[in-house]
């Protein structure tokens, strides 16, 4: 029986080998499909017998070159993917979130020392008006960091357009049912397009609840019913009674979309259409 081998081909007349070049023994390893069931293993001293290498130290060099350029091109693959760029962009945006959030605390914690009735005052304030009574307020170095901030805010907006913008173009589909920005946020936290169409609609509508998911495990607690899927309008706008029956229908129609936008990566209006119609019925009280 024919063994196919990185270095060379084994069968009962010996061994053939296939050269000492790593890039070819590389194209050659990333083409072959093992059957585990038939594989037999094999001793180095077979790729010696080849004539591929003379001690085992060669053998082993030689397969840490080849296994080297192997993980090399599939790194440069991945990073030529769609959603690569998508994904590190919402990342950041979430890393600005988190420092925008503490930096914010802890200026409103300064600012206390100097006026004690701010937070009583002010402490129903959204975050950007609170904002401006600091810079109002202050001075010196808390006047420069409530202006960073502010800055910081400008580029948070900036940053959310761009990635709603690139949503739309990766994942077409799924950004129309619901948005580019909650769309982002799903593709980062499944780990990018190809995980997320592999999802099923079950697990796209708790992914983000992970925390109450557990605490449901261990301790008994009511299961989720959604988790990203929350910041959409079409469940957070729904009324409580029939909350989680939309998140179930827009979970099971993004299951698709996902598949939708890996496979075809383009818009399927009448997939959207329809999505939109059994979405919408989910939401009517009976």
């Amino acid at each position: 029986m024919l063994q196919r081998y990185w270095f060379g081909d084994v069968d009962e007349q010996g061994c053939r080998g296939a050269g000492t070049d790593p890039a070819a023994l590389a194209k050659r390893a990333a083409t072959l499909c093992t059957d585990m069931d038939s594989y037999v293993p094999i001793d180095w001293e077979v790729a010696r017998d080849c004539g591929i290498v003379r001690t085992r130290e060669e053998y082993i060099d030689l397969l840490r070159e080849v296994c080297t350029r192997l993980a090399r091109e599939k790194i440069t693959v991945a990073y030529q993917a769609r959603d690569v760029e998508l994904l590190q962009m919402v990342r950041m945006l979430d890393e600005v979130d988190s420092v925008i959030n503490r930096l914010q605390e802890r200026a409103v914690e300064w600012y206390q020392v100097t006026n004690p009735s701010f937070s009583r005052k002010y402490r129903y304030l959204p975050a950007r008006k609170m904002l401006g009574v600091i810079r109002r307020g202050a001075r010196g170095g808390l006047l420069d960091v409530a202006e960073e901030i502010d800055r910081l805010h400008g580029v948070r907006s900036r940053l959310m357009r761009e990635v709603s913008a690139r949503a739309d173009e990766v994942m077409p589909n799924v950004s129309a049912l619901i948005g580019g920005l909650v769309a982002a946020r799903l593709l980062s936290r499944a780990g990018g397009l190809s995980e997320l169409a592999r999802m099923p609609g079950s697990t796209i509508q708790v992914l983000g609840s992970e925390q109450a998911l557990f605490s449901h495990l261990r301790a008994g607690t009511p299961p989720p019913k959604h988790g990203i899927i929350f910041q959409h309008r079409r469940v957070h706008n729904a009324p409580r009674e029939v909350r989680g029956r939309v998140a179930r229908v827009l979970a099971a129609k993004l299951a698709i979309a996902a598949r939708l936008d890996y496979h075809r990566g383009v818009l399927v209006p009448e997939f959207i259409e329809e999505a939109q119609k059994r979405i919408d019925a989910a939401g009517v009280v009976a």
